[in-house]
């Protein structure tokens, strides 16, 4: 099993091919790669898109400058692991844990102290990324990894919903729904109404229900 959320950006045209494009090869790296090291395989998989992005933005003028976000997580045996580069987010629900994965200048000040974490929703920087598919030839990629309990559910997604529903309310919304359906539709409802007009992309899972909702 693979997720993934990929934010393209660099255009329209060229921020689509950028997300569709990594999500491919993402598939493609994992289906051929040997081994039960998780962390080396995912890890090399986003690596090996990141050089294939900025290969084919050289081929073509219109996808110059072109790059993404990407959060990707697999489950197996009970244990999540999920890698990220950019400020796609992943959050797992009802144990109250979020990973800090994302990449922008002004998460980075809220980690050097430069501003209070309630200073970042609304900082005029907030959408300067720091890391990306695509930016620069070698990518650093955060990996992690966290055991699953029952009733826990997984959040991914684009920065049109963190950017627009703060943490709390996420929390409550998924919670708060008959179902995963239900709450995905929800938490998009919910940035439409905060005003949010970036794109929108959000994967839950309810790992031991065996349940995925994208929207």
């Amino acid at each position: 099993n693979l997720f993934v959320v990929a934010d393209g950006m660099g255009g329209h045209q060229a921020g689509d091919y950028a997300s569709k494009y990594t999500v491919e090869v993402l598939k493609r790296e994992l289906a051929m790669s040997e081994g039960e090291d998780v962390e080396k395989c995912l890890v090399s998989a986003i690596k090996t898109a990141n050089r294939e992005i900025i290969k084919e933005a050289s081929r073509d003028e219109h996808l110059k400058g072109m790059g993404t976000t990407v959060v990707a997580a697999t489950i197996m045996n009970q244990m999540m692991y999920f890698a990220n580069v950019g400020d796609s987010r992943l959050y797992l629900i009802c144990l109250l844990y979020t990973s800090d994965a994302a990449d922008s200048l002004v998460e980075e000040m809220v980690r050097l102290g430069g501003i209070k974490p309630e200073e970042a929703k609304h900082h005029p920087d907030k959408n300067i990324i720091t890391r990306a598919i695509g930016a620069k030839a070698d990518v650093d990629v955060d990996f992690y990894e966290h055991r699953l309990k029952r009733g826990d559910i997984i959040l991914m997604c684009t920065d049109g919903l963190s950017n627009m529903v703060e943490d709390e309310e996420l929390f409550h919304i998924v919670q708060g729904g008959r179902d995963i359906v239900e709450s995905g539709q929800a938490l998009v409802d919910a940035a439409k109404e905060n005003g949010g007009t970036d794109n929108i992309g959000v994967v839950l899972i309810e790992p031991f229900a065996d349940e995925v909702s994208v929207l």
